[in-house]
């Protein structure tokens, strides 16, 4: 009988335990919702990339209405940072110190994460899939708890170099730039791209600050210096004056813009379609305009949400989807921590991502993630605007290099 009693102790001790193991939980998560924080710049000068929270903000509602995650709903609470660091480090701090989320989510900007980058690592709150590719957010040596969720920008000026010495080898390039660790990325990307050809073939190079009314002068200059390709490491509002004033001018260099200035309808239109004929850039996702896709199963899903549950969003930009994409992520980086939800096990599942395929990605991409490479976005393919709507050619493109 003792060793029966016994046996039922040890049982029920073992049930404890496991019930114990099973549910864990760090301030900003419980038995019924999961806090996810955000800022945004609803306002101020990268106010185009709003529509990104918003669409993040409908797919988290959907998840809820089907029943959330786990059985928890995700309450997910927005700030409006207006592209100020500032604004952002007093946000953060309100988000991790009020609200008490369990994380940050998609904070948008380099200048903005990098305010907020040591604080949350103080605090060892993730500071998940940042709105940024600059090279300092996927260091997980330096920066365990910050991972980055757009391609490498030094990568991806590396791949523009490439494909300069391919098909312009002997252009004369003028680079545009913002003055921080986007723009600088992208600079020392391509001059890596072109290896020891960069000296000769940059005639020029003239950087702006996010605050700058125009980036008039600095067309100018870059012009002036004989630039035969100009490269625009920019954020939309610049891209767009770029666009617009090289058209005015009745110049015609050969264009690249970075990936995050491609938007038709936030960048492509107000710099006008014409004058945006023949850019190049890279993507690695479906573009919503683009009849490829009108079957495609991925896009469907993303179509029947927006009609749903974002309406008024323009379901052809390449901002929303990607906010449907970011916000899909996220639900399965939270699906797969189960009961623990805690700070530690959302980096490692988030650094633990194996071929997961959003319904917006391009055919044969893939996010892959360890606890040594924290880039989520690896591979990308070479794209044209042909004056309506971006089309993709070549193979697809993954960089395995060191990342900056």
């Amino acid at each position: 009988m003792l060793h029966l009693a016994t046996a039922t102790a040890l049982t029920l001790a073992l049930s404890a335990s496991a019930a114990n193991a099973q549910k864990k939980y760090d301030p900003g998560a419980s038995d019924t919702e999961i806090k996810v924080g955000q800022t945004m710049p609803f306002s101020g000068p990268a106010s185009a990339y709003s529509s990104i929270g918003k669409t993040q903000a409908a797919y988290f509602k959907m998840v809820n209405d089907q029943g959330g995650i786990n059985g928890r709903k995700i309450n997910l609470i927005q700030y409006d940072d207006a592209y100020s660091p500032p604004k952002a480090v007093e946000q953060i701090r309100k988000l991790v110190e009020s609200d008490e989320v369990l994380l940050t989510f998609q904070i948008i900007g380099t200048p903005v994460n990098a305010a907020v980058q040591k604080y949350l690592n103080s605090k060892k709150v993730p500071q998940l899939f940042a709105a940024t590719g600059a090279s300092r957010f996927t260091d997980p040596k330096n920066f365990p708890w910050t991972m980055g969720f757009n391609p490498n920008y030094f990568v991806e000026g590396r791949i523009y170099g490439q494909y300069i010495l391919k098909e312009h080898p002997n252009a004369k390039i003028g680079v545009l730039y913002q003055n921080d660790d986007l723009g600088k990325d992208y600079l020392n990307g391509i001059k890596a791209g072109l290896g020891d050809k960069a000296a000769k073939m940059i005639v020029t190079e003239a950087s702006y600050e996010v605050s700058d009314p125009t980036v008039d002068s600095q067309i100018l200059k870059i012009k002036d210096a004989g630039a035969d390709l100009f490269f625009s490491a920019t954020t939309p509002k610049q891209a767009a004056q770029a666009i617009k004033k090289i058209a005015e001018m009745g110049w015609h260099p050969v264009q690249i813009v970075d990936i995050n200035a491609t938007s038709v309808g936030a960048v492509l239109k107000p710099a006008g379609l014409d004058a945006a004929k023949g850019l190049i850039s890279v993507n690695y996702g479906k573009e919503p305009l683009d009849p490829t896709w009108k079957d495609d199963p991925g896009l469907k899903k993303y179509f029947d949400f927006m009609a749903k549950y974002y309406p008024d969003g323009d379901k052809d930009s390449n901002f929303n989807t990607y906010g449907y994409s970011t916000a899909q992520l996220l639900v399965h980086v939270l699906k797969q921590c189960g009961d623990d939800l805690t700070r530690e096990n959302v980096m490692k599942q988030a650094a633990s991502l194996k071929d997961v395929v959003s319904d917006t990605a391009l055919p044969g991409i893939k996010a892959n993630t360890s606890p040594t490479d924290y880039r989520v976005n690896k591979q990308l393919q070479m794209m044209k605007f042909n004056g309506e709507r971006w089309e993709l050619f070549g193979p697809i493109l993954e960089d395995t290099g060191p990342a900056g």
